[in-house]
């Protein structure tokens, strides 16, 4: 059996911001390197078969972050990168919706049908969902897996396992920053034990109960 550990990175001075970041990059803030170091306290009994990341910036910081300490190497994998924004990276919500209302409409009311010259579509990414799960399930690995990634690629990941489609993208909760979800992998059977755990953190205000302890039924894929 393979056991997913899936994380997406720290807070940024971007997310601090309000800025869509995408592609590019900005650093994590100090409550982002705090919350990471406190997820990496929380994984420390963990043993990982392999590590696999992200190559943006903010990505590899947090799992250095969380690997401290630990002899551990880890791959770096463009398949789990955010989704491409294209233009919109580096703006925050209010620019966007004045310079492209009506893409940003369809972004948020028509997922499914979203299309922004230069930026990869909702369709695109959760194709890369598929591709690295359906990989992930091939390998001859088994143990534990960390996987650091995205906001909006893991919630694609969550969209894949529970059959859910793009057009109901935004009914699917984005995860917190350092936010651990736990999924178990064995022959076609995938279980999301929980998602979205923030229970590692002090701050009442990052650990609303939606973002705790989420369960799920088990989901089959032939």
């Amino acid at each position: 059996m393979l056991t997913l550990y899936i994380v997406r990175h720290g807070e940024t001075e971007w997310n601090q911001e309000g800025r869509i970041q995408g592609r590019l990059n900005s650093p994590l803030t100090e409550k982002g390197k705090r919350y990471a170091q406190l997820l990496g306290e929380r994984l420390r009994n963990v043993e990982f078969a392999e590590v696999i990341t992200s190559p943006s910036e903010r990505t590899l910081e947090t799992t250095e972050i969380i690997l401290q300490g630990r002899d551990l190497l880890y791959q770096k994998d463009g398949t789990i990168m955010e989704m491409d924004m294209g233009p919109w990276q580096g703006l925050t919500k209010t620019e966007i919706v004045e310079k492209f209302p009506d893409d940003y409409d369809c972004f948020m009311l028509r997922p499914n049908l979203y299309q922004n010259e230069g930026a990869e579509t909702f369709i695109e990414m959760y194709k890369r969902a598929e591709n690295f799960l359906d990989t992930v399930k091939k390998r001859e690995v088994t143990g534990n897996l960390l996987v650091v990634s995205h906001g909006l690629f893991i919630k694609s990941l969550f969209l894949v396992i529970k059959g859910i489609p793009i057009k109901d993208f935004w009914t699917e909760p984005t995860v917190n920053g350092t936010s651990l979800s736990v999924v178990k992998i064995e022959s076609a059977k995938m279980e999301i034990v929980f998602k979205g755990d923030m229970s590692h953190i002090k701050e009442k205000s990052d650990r609303s109960p939606n973002r705790e302890h989420i369960r799920t039924e088990v989901v089959s894929k032939e």
